[in-house]
């Protein structure tokens, strides 16, 4: 895991807590999960927030559209962001 700063681009799994970003895309290859995630709401140009991660780094608690959603770090690596704070 690396640490993003502002203006950076990477995926989600590359956040920490309290960082906030602006989803740029979604790639993966199963249509279901694809299917899923933009159903939770995360889409292109959405703003998410990382507010907690779990002891062990699995499953991480984000923000998004005013609720607050657990996603597994695996999910995290196919949604494209670019950082804002």
């Amino acid at each position: 895991m690396k640490h993003l700063k502002k203006g950076q681009k990477g995926h989600l799994s590359d956040l920490t807590i309290g960082q906030i970003a602006r989803v740029t895309g979604l790639h993966n290859d199963s249509r279901a999960v694809r299917r899923r995630l933009l159903d939770m709401g995360i889409t292109t140009g959405v703003e998410v927030k990382v507010k907690k991660i779990a002891p062990l780094g699995d499953p991480v608690d984000i923000e998004l559209r005013g609720y607050e959603l657990c996603i597994r770090r695996k999910d995290m690596e196919n949604i494209d962001i670019e950082v804002i704070k």
